[in-house]
């Protein structure tokens, strides 16, 4: 007998052993087979075929889909959502008094906590839903009957790095694809003159994980996001003013031509391909990406409606101009649209929600250069009926806590429960879905993850996320892991 054998192999060589072994065998794919009837088996992943000559060509969704285009709007710095969108009468009665903790003492990020503390500002009722908003951004509020209100959502982080990684990848680690990476990964884009997936940072600078928001991670990098904003278009874009059109038309041609006859003979050459297709679309963004950039053709009414003609405020009318953008970007077919709110090279809560020490004297900035051009966008969604086929995400990496921090007028960061939003195609109307308990401090009930959110984004786009999967270093990898599950009562 062979001394390599193992003892497996060498039960086989026994005529019983080998006979058993047979039979179990059997029993095994008898099982398989009931399983896969009862689908409680994992289903195949589904990586789709990308053609690296043209790897932002459209591809079909697992199922039809209720969307067909994204906008999240991400408040970096975690907005609070006990002074926003989560109204707790409880919080009022019990103002100034202890959160009863065990032990009377609660010690969270920064340290240890003050007393509860109410909201900072009125919450009064908004809409025919008679949702509950406060005067923070009271533009946003009226728009209460288009929001599906998610106030159960949790995160895995407390610190504005991991969480900011989590909201955007699914991740709190770096090194993972974002949503717009992995959606435009599954679906390419309907637009041949423009990016699939377009982030658009605030004018005060970008987030604390800066272009990891918009990474492409493992996937390939013709999946990661393009940045640019209003105020900074996309650079060297112009045709220098020593070429002629006609000249910069037949130098196109020619390398056309060249591109194709070196193809033709390499035509395995994926690289190649790949490298091609990335210099024809910046070829035809030059033609394009200007025009959708100049926001020149916007009637006044429109300026106004999203508050980017506020002599008064600068900042927020530059942020107003983002906005319009974005419209414009989803309305020629860019997939997947990332709005930045908020930004931190300014500092804590100078330049983004991150509210510790003067939550009042800060957030009377940022209110008004978010609400009236984030309400103004959404309303213009609706009126020229992008809203039927768009989905809108308003998101933040984690809430704050309902009481104030000792010894300051702010409030310390919270994971354990706050609100999102959603909005558009495929959502409920003036729907709230999940609690936080009585002060806010906890989600109670319909708990939600970040992984769940991500699974029901892609759900409502055609794509089952528990198949949607990129083979990476050995891995089956997907935006949610291995975790999420579609929220079915926020569907329409």
């Amino acid at each position: 007998m062979p001394a390599d054998l193992s003892v497996a192999g060498r039960l086989l060589l026994d005529r019983r052993g080998f006979l058993g072994s047979s039979g179990s065998g059997l029993a095994g794919i008898g099982l398989a087979a009931l399983l896969a009837d009862e689908r409680l088996l994992a289903a195949a992943p589904i990586r789709p075929v990308v053609d690296a000559a043209r790897p932002l060509a459209p591809r079909p969704p697992h199922f039809p889909p209720r969307a067909t285009r994204v906008l999240v709007i991400f408040c970096s710095g975690a907005l609070s959502h006990v002074d926003t969108f989560d109204w707790k009468p409880e919080l009022v009665r019990r103002h100034d008094t202890p959160l009863p903790v065990p032990g009377g003492r609660l010690v969270t990020f920064q340290g240890e906590q003050g007393n509860l503390i109410r909201p900072q500002w009125e919450f009064r009722p908004r809409g025919a839903s008679g949702t509950m908003t406060s005067d923070l951004l009271p533009h946003l509020g009226a728009l209460a009957d288009e929001m599906c209100f998610i106030h159960s959502m949790t995160a895995r982080s407390n610190t504005h790095g991991p969480a900011e990684n989590q909201m955007a990848t699914g991740f709190t680690l770096d090194g993972f694809p974002s949503m717009g990476a992995w959606t435009s990964y599954a679906l390419g884009s309907e637009c041949r003159d423009l990016p699939a997936f377009v982030a658009i940072p605030d004018p005060r600078g970008g987030p604390q994980v800066g272009q990891r928001q918009w990474a492409s991670a493992f996937l390939p990098a013709v999946f990661q996001g393009t940045a640019f904003n209003a105020d900074k278009p996309i650079p060297h874009l112009a045709r220098p003013t020593g070429i002629s059109a006609e000249a910069d038309a037949a130098t196109r041609a020619f390398v056309r031509r060249l591109d194709s006859e070196r193809l033709s003979h390499t035509p395995g050459d994926s690289d190649l391909a790949a490298r091609i297709a990335s210099y024809e679309l910046a070829a035809r963004m030059q033609l394009a990406a200007a025009g959708v950039a100049d926001l020149g053709d916007e009637t006044p009414a429109t300026l106004s409606l999203y508050g980017a003609d506020d002599s008064e405020n600068p900042l927020k009318a530059r942020f107003a101009r983002n906005c319009i953008l974005a419209r414009r970007l989803l309305e020629r077919g860019v997939r997947f649209v990332q709005l930045f709110n908020g930004a931190y090279a300014m500092g804590e809560g100078v330049g983004n929600w991150d509210g510790h020490k003067t939550l009042v004297k800060q957030y009377s900035v940022h209110g008004p250069i978010l609400d009236q051009p984030a309400a103004g966008l959404l309303a213009d969604l609706k009126a020229r009926g992008l809203l039927a086929d768009t989905l809108v995400a308003f998101v933040t990496e984690f809430g704050r806590m309902p009481t104030f921090q000792k010894g300051a007028s702010g409030r310390d960061h919270n994971p354990a429960g706050f609100t999102v939003w959603l909005a558009g195609a495929g959502v409920k109307r003036a729907w709230h879905h999940g609690a936080t308990d009585e002060f806010g401090h906890k989600a109670v009930e319909g708990v939600q993850t970040i992984h769940d959110l991500h699974a029901t984004m892609l759900h409502l786009l055609g794509i089952d996320h528990t198949r949607l999967s990129y083979y990476n270093n050995g891995i089956e990898r997907r935006l949610t892991d291995v975790h999420g599950h579609v929220i079915e009562p926020v569907l329409a």
